[in-house]
């Protein structure tokens, strides 16, 4: 099976990715800024960045399903409830460092939608919650957490089609406070 894991070309650079969007004709602003590993240190840090902020989750099914969920930073998320939504088996539970780097090429606190464009094997189910896509700039980290990049929302979906990934777009639960 070790044979099996290299099956992916390299993951591409921030750099590259930045690159490949402008090839895409999709404008981006991209700010630079220490390693943000949480959403507490990404509001602290950020600075005044426009659009909405998001947060993401690798989360896999019972069946070993994997999806790459993005919702607003603020979301407090239901995840009992969050399979049900989002088409999964069976309750959903965070995919490990090593899958994540495995199948994205990226490392904790770089998850992002963006990691699309490493997943050539469409092994990831991108999930965007509507309440994030309601906004019309959207800011996401570009494969690496030393940078946050802000992009249109429609301009997501036109990457995220270009890399192989109909994204699911639906209303997430919410805990109920």
């Amino acid at each position: 099976m070790a044979g099996n894991k290299k099956t992916r070309a390299m993951p591409l650079t921030p750099d590259e990715l930045l690159l490949h969007l402008k090839a895409l004709g999709i404008a981006t602003r991209t700010a630079h800024h220490p390693p943000l590993h949480t959403v507490a240190e990404s509001r602290a840090l950020r600075g005044d960045i426009p659009g909405a902020q998001a947060k993401n989750l690798f989360v896999k099914d019972k069946k070993s399903r994997l999806f790459l969920v993005s919702t607003l930073e603020d979301a407090a998320l239901d995840l009992k409830l969050l399979h049900q939504a989002i088409g999964a088996q069976g309750r959903v539970s965070f995919g490990s460092a090593e899958l994540l780097d495995e199948i994205l090429g990226l490392k904790p606190g770089s998850v992002t939608p963006f990691a699309a464009i490493n997943d050539a094997q469409q092994r990831v189910t991108i999930v965007l919650d509507a309440a994030l896509m309601a906004h019309d700039l959207l800011n996401f980290h570009p494969l690496a957490n030393t940078r946050t990049t802000s992009i249109a929302a429609s301009h997501l979906i036109v990457f995220l089609r270009a890399c192989g990934h109909e994204p699911l777009i639906v209303a997430l639960p919410r805990q109920k406070i």
